[in-house]
């Protein structure tokens, strides 16, 4: 019997154009889709001709697969994974390999490679960025799980990947357990700011500054020259200018009311969990929602109509360019932040200036920036914080003065920017030597006799004041409020 070098499971988009990358890289690659028709069209189709072996049953399509036995899923994350495992785990042997490529949970992750490796089966979960496209001519990948799979995967994940100028693959090993899905996540997260902070600078752009399509297009375009050369920046010069079939401009009939699947919510929960402020991918998600309120913000544009124009603070396209360049430097430093209090809770000593480095090709984040964000961390391994690295200091210095009047003017003028604003409400809080904190901690303290640490005191030593002279000396050390 023929056998593969591995086995898919899932022929939607993203497992079609995956297997053909596999594919045109010289594997056989074995397929399995649960409705067996899909098989067959995309065998007689895309795939005809092609190193690919049809399947029609768990039990012929693990059969046809060389051990160790590597089996890649590309089926949607949840319960989906969780069936399909239970219904291969009867047809493998020790030292299989499950590879999970969805957008999974990473605790599921964690849960899964316990589980199989009880069992002597390894598992590996991977993040996979870039799209369509990316899946097709070599995405950003990002696997961890269980280390002992790493020697036997690396070849094929190396070789679908993207590929830096110098041969590099944009996949390198993440770490242990759910690190690889984290890290996605993450991605995903910065993703979402990103995306977020493109739009608003097409909304000072379009109302602030009143530009053409063409004009919104020669502006993007000429970003996508300089250091926000990026991906998404490419993409939305594209879009502005993109007609609909010589009847007007396609974007101007797009409704703005913007979807999300919940990896940047997920992003958004685990800061809170590690208690690091991500603040500007929280305000990306929370745009999204408010963009979803389409009855709530036509009533609320009747009821509250906008004034005169604000003259304005003499803004152009060059101080949006920066301040949307400084924002982004504050975006990524959150997100490299939250890697890297998880990476100290669950012990993945992840490698920073390799995560920047792989989703510098084939992702969907993919710019030029991140380059010197590998070169931050090749300097400063134990950075804790980007905003401390030389070059970071040094253009949000530069930029300051645009980005405040950018903010500004969005402010005085009625145009939300809640991912700009947030960027710089951090950047000003965490420069903020003394805070207004202390009187949250007197209040605490007031009305909970939560305690609070003294400036003339040691830190860790906590005190507690009767301020009614009607309290006593009794705390609370029970709970947080």
């Amino acid at each position: 019997m023929k056998t593969s070098d591995i086995g898919l499971v899932g022929l939607a988009v993203m497992g079609e154009n995956l297997a053909l990358n596999m594919a045109g890289h010289g594997y056989t690659v074995s397929l399995y889709n649960r409705h067996g028709e899909v098989v067959t069209r995309f065998v007689e189709g895309r795939g005809k001709g092609k190193g690919f072996i049809p399947t029609y049953s768990i039990a012929e399509f693990v059969a046809t697969i060389a051990r160790p036995r590597k089996i890649i899923l590309m089926i949607k994350a949840g319960a989906p994974v969780d069936e399909m495992i239970a219904k291969l785990m009867p047809f493998l042997s020790p030292g299989d390999i499950i590879i999970d490529g969805g957008n999974s949970d990473f605790r599921d992750t964690e849960r899964r490679m316990r589980k199989l490796e009880s069992h002597h089966i390894l598992y590996v979960g991977t993040g996979i960025s870039g799209g369509e496209e990316g899946a097709l001519h070599g995405p950003s990948i990002m696997p961890g799980g269980s280390p002992e799979a790493w020697p036997e995967v690396k070849n094929i994940l190396q070789d679908i990947a993207a590929k830096l100028d110098d041969g590099t693959p944009c996949c390198q090993w993440i770490g242990k357990g759910g690190a690889g899905h984290f890290v996605k996540m993450v991605h995903n997260g910065i993703e979402y700011g990103d995306m977020q902070l493109i739009a608003e600078a097409y909304m000072l752009l379009k109302e602030r500054l009143h530009l053409d399509n063409e004009q919104l297009h020669a502006v993007f375009d000429e970003w996508n020259k300089g250091e926000l050369k990026s991906y998404l920046i490419e993409i939305t010069a594209a879009i502005v200018n993109f007609r609909d079939n010589g009847n007007g401009y396609l974007l101007d009939k797009i409704l703005d009311a913007a979807g999300q699947k919940g990896t940047g919510k997920w992003s958004v929960m685990e800061a809170l969990e590690e208690n690091d402020p991500l603040t500007l991918i929280t305000e990306s998600v929370y745009a999204r929602m408010l963009s979803s309120l389409l009855e709530e913000r036509e009533k609320a544009s009747c009821l509250f109509l906008n004034e005169d124009e604000f003259p304005g603070t003499g803004i152009d396209a060059g101080s949006i360019g920066e301040a949307l360049y400084a924002s982004k430097l504050v975006s990524y430093t959150q997100g490299f932040s939250l890697l890297r209090r998880a990476s100290l809770r669950y012990d993945w000593h992840l490698d920073f200036g390799t995560i920047a480095q792989i989703w510098r090709k084939g992702c969907i984040i993919r710019s030029v920036f991140l380059g010197k964000i590998t070169e931050a961390y090749t300097e400063e391994p134990g950075l804790a914080n980007l905003l401390f690295n030389r070059f970071f200091r040094s253009k949000i210095l530069d930029s300051l003065a645009s980005w405040r009047s950018v903010v500004a003017d969005g402010v005085l003028s009625g145009v939300a920017l809640p991912c700009m604003s947030s960027a710089l409400s951090y950047f000003d809080g965490l420069r903020t030597l003394k805070s207004p904190a202390n009187l949250i901690q007197a209040q605490r303290d007031y009305f909970g006799a939560h305690l609070y640490e003294r400036t003339d005191k040691p830190r860790t030593e906590f005190f507690h004041t009767d301020w009614t002279g009607e309290g006593g000396d009794t705390t609370s050390r029970n709970y947080n409020a």
